[in-house]
């Protein structure tokens, strides 16, 4: 018996809860497992923990983001589970980021002297809250009795807002670790550029919109040549800044460093 793939989507065990408890218990057990597997009696086991429910996390924040943009650019019974599922892969994220934010907080509270000598940040800890702010509540919004509680358009700005910085936070994460750190591994260059890929979905969704909005309004319109080329730069440009940051990145900082002396002074 062969299943076809159009209704191994719409199986039940695949959608909406049970697709949730699929995917998020086995982060929970995984996260269980590395728990004991790592010494949690130091500063720097409690460090690996937190890199690890990342590493789980941002690829369902990626898929978040970039979901609408399928479905406008490769309609078809995947794209249609992906936005049926939508909220459900956003919440396997919520959950990955919940283990995050208890290994942060045993971090902070029983290793304070190694939290705030070897990995505390200003700028980190300014942005890590933010997002947990924008996080918990994206995900009480998400459901009826929170949605109730706001205007179509607060509800619109506060996920669409959430969504983005959630996205542009981690994928700064793994820009800083290919171009400024040492040593890069490969799961840094696969989470910076898959994050990119995504938001590059999303630009070239919403140019297909307009596009097709445009042909409504006059049914004879065409690009303009001009456009087009104007477009293809733009992209070019994207991709080689995006490639090549190990050549531009210090002299940038520096510029904003100088910058930065120049206006305390």
């Amino acid at each position: 018996m062969v299943i076809k793939p159009k209704s191994l989507l719409k199986n039940k065990a695949l959608n909406k809860w049970n697709l949730f408890w699929l995917i998020s218990g086995p982060i929970s057990i995984f996260m269980i497992i590395n728990l004991l597997a790592v010494d949690t009696s130091t500063g720097a086991g409690i460090s690996e923990m937190i890199q690890f429910s990342v590493r789980w996390a941002v690829p369902f924040v990626y898929l978040v983001i970039a979901t609408s943009s399928v479905q406008i650019l490769f309609p078809g019974p995947f794209s249609r589970w992906l936005m049926r599922n939508r909220k459900y892969i956003g919440l396997c994220f919520a959950v990955a980021m919940a283990w995050q934010a208890l290994f942060i907080f045993i971090m902070s509270y029983f290793f304070h002297e190694y939290y705030y000598s070897d990995v505390y940040y200003f700028r980190d800890e300014i942005e890590g809250s933010i997002g947990y702010i924008f996080l918990p509540a994206m995900v009480l919004t998400s459901f009826n009795f929170g949605s109730k509680l706001l205007t179509p358009k607060q509800w619109k700005l506060l996920h669409t807002s959430g969504i983005y910085f959630l996205w542009a936070y981690p994928f700064s994460v793994y820009w800083w670790n290919l171009y400024y750190y040492e040593n890069p591994v490969l799961i840094d260059y696969v989470f910076y550029w898959v994050g990119f890929v995504a938001f590059a979905l999303r630009i070239v969704a919403w140019g297909k919109q307009r596009y097709e909005l445009s042909k409504r309004i006059d049914p004879n319109y065409k690009t303009p040549i001009e456009s087009k080329m104007l477009g293809g730069l733009f992209i070019i440009f994207g991709l080689l800044v995006s490639a090549s940051g190990l050549y531009w990145q210090d002299l940038i900082t520096s510029l904003f460093t100088c910058f930065s002396m120049v206006r305390r002074t």
